[in-house]
């Protein structure tokens, strides 16, 4: 699943991304969080090349549960998943390079 550009209407339970099988990206943040907003380009190039890769973008915000469950304090954090289980995990991506190591953790 290629990149999205939109937040998610309703997220995911902790217990459906838990069960996930294969390889995503899920990126807590908002639409007007303006860290998120400059990432975006970064992440979008990062996931171009990986199909495989499902992106899963949830808005996060005080008394989110799904945010909540993985500690997120800062936006946006990207957790890398395999088969549901944490891999990897980017806070707020300044470079490219960030990105391309987090995501090479799906690989190990």
């Amino acid at each position: 699943m290629p990149y999205a550009a939109t937040h998610l209407a309703t997220p995911p339970t902790r217990e459906a991304v838990d069960a996930l099988k294969g390889q995503a990206v899920l990126e807590f943040g908002t639409a007007w969080c303006g860290h998120c907003q400059r990432a975006q380009p970064l992440i979008e190039q990062a996931l171009q090349p990986r199909a495989q890769v499902e992106h899963i973008k949830v808005e996060d915000g005080p008394g989110r549960p799904l945010g909540r469950s993985y500690r997120v304090k800062l936006w946006p954090t990207l957790v890398v998943l395999r088969d549901g289980q944490e891999v990897a995990r980017v806070v707020r991506p300044q470079t490219a390079q960030e990105l391309e190591e987090a995501l090479a953790a799906l690989q190990a």
